[in-house]
């Protein structure tokens, strides 16, 4: 039987309450297709940033939490569904039968595919629409109110931490989960060890080999590079650097060939210079007199580092996205009190010097204007108000 846990409150301070882990962004997103009132999510926002919410309680079903205002003090719980017997055996039947996942929760890592298994398995790991049942001590009659909403955005910082709090709320402690996991294992390596040998002696002549192992990434240092003169013209050491990319981008072609992975997508040559200048910066200088480009490639190089070709595209190219895409991000800027925004194609430029951009894989990359030029701010998410908040 899972007991209960609390959890120290959270101070006031500036922070999204959106999370940061997937775990948390899926937590606030059930959160918020249950509300019916986005004004009172706002409120919950700003609450969970006040530093009013007292001592969070986990417990099975359940999260608790005194809520204090300037006028009175409210007592708070959201109610969630516990994972009945039957439903947990079916998921632990399911995540015993993936070794990775056991490996990734013995770690302390709760691997996201986790929510696949449990739908395999028919169970509903993260809450859906109508899942959270919140209830409060207050007059009003919103669900959630103020008061619970701020209590379960700061649920998703806790989930940030340690996404166990997930499965805690389900009915297991983390413990408990770890311990059946183990033992279901310990019965049935038995089972494998039988399947195993008669799989080897059902092998027959003629089959084909197991494919090879990768081999490990070469490093410059490892490199043996003689006998070959470079051309006049190429630089003493640039040579040791082409090889050692031609054998990585090899490298890369083997792992999609044995995988079954898409290439690496082909590049025209000013990619590649952005590339090349990228992963070796002592090649930066000489790319950028061939170019004769040096402005273009150095904020070219900190494009790619931030999101690779499309960081470079979004750097370089507009373009029109879909109405409900941008829809989408400027809702999640308004709940964040961040009302003035202008569309220009795939640009949202919410302050004079502070933008973001959608690329063509659904990212965010964010940018601030520096000394009148839009630069790459920080590595491009999903999620607009992550990209917004990076450092410049």
């Amino acid at each position: 039987m899972s007991t209960a846990q609390g959890y120290p409150a959270f101070p006031a301070q500036r922070r999204s309450t959106r999370g940061r882990s997937w775990w948390a962004r899926a937590w606030v997103q059930a959160l918020e297709d249950t509300s019916l009132d986005n004004a009172q999510l706002l409120k919950g926002r700003r609450y969970a940033n006040s530093g009013h919410v007292g001592t969070i309680t986990i417990s099975p079903g359940r999260i608790g939490a005194t809520v204090y205002s300037p006028d009175d003090t409210y007592e708070v719980v959201v109610r969630v569904d516990e994972l009945t017997e039957a439903e947990w055996e079916q998921l632990l039947e399911q995540v015993a039968a993936r070794a990775g996942h056991i490996a990734a929760l013995l770690d302390g890592e709760m691997p996201h595919d986790l929510v696949e298994a449990a739908e395999a398995a028919g169970v509903a790991l993260l809450p859906g629409i109508g899942d959270l049942d919140p209830s409060c001590t207050c007059d009003d009659w919103e669900l959630p109110c103020q008061h619970a909403a701020g209590l379960a955005y700061q649920v998703a910082w806790l989930l940030d931490s340690d996404p166990f709090v997930l499965l805690h709320l389900r009915g297991r402690s983390r413990e408990l989960l770890l311990d059946q996991l183990v033992a279901r294992s310990a019965g049935a390596e038995p089972q494998a060890e039988v399947e195993v040998e008669v799989a080897a002696e059902s092998r027959v002549m003629g089959e084909l080999p197991d494919l090879p192992a990768v081999p490990p990434k070469v490093q410059l240092e490892e490199l043996a590079v003689s006998g070959i003169e470079p051309p006049p013209s190429m630089a003493a050491g640039v040579l040791p650097m082409l090889v050692l990319d031609a054998s990585r981008r090899a490298r890369a072609l083997l792992i999609a060939l044995l995988n079954g992975t898409p290439e690496p997508q082909p590049l025209d040559e000013w990619q590649d210079a952005v590339r090349l200048a990228a992963d070796f910066p002592e090649l930066l200088a000489p790319l950028a007199e061939a170019t004769r480009q040096p402005t273009e490639l150095a904020l070219g190089v900190q494009a790619w580092q931030y999101g690779g070709v499309a960081g470079l595209d979004v750097l370089e190219h507009a373009w029109e996205p879909s109405a409900l895409e941008l829809t989408k991000a400027r809702t999640e800027l308004v709940m964040e009190e961040l009302e003035d925004v202008a569309v220009a194609g795939n640009r949202l430029t919410i302050h004079p010097d502070t933008q973001l951009r959608l690329d063509r894989q659904g990212n965010w990359h964010g940018y601030r204007l520096v000394d009148g030029t839009w630069t790459p701010a920080g590595p491009a998410s999903p999620d607009p108000l992550i990209a917004l908040t990076v450092d410049a």
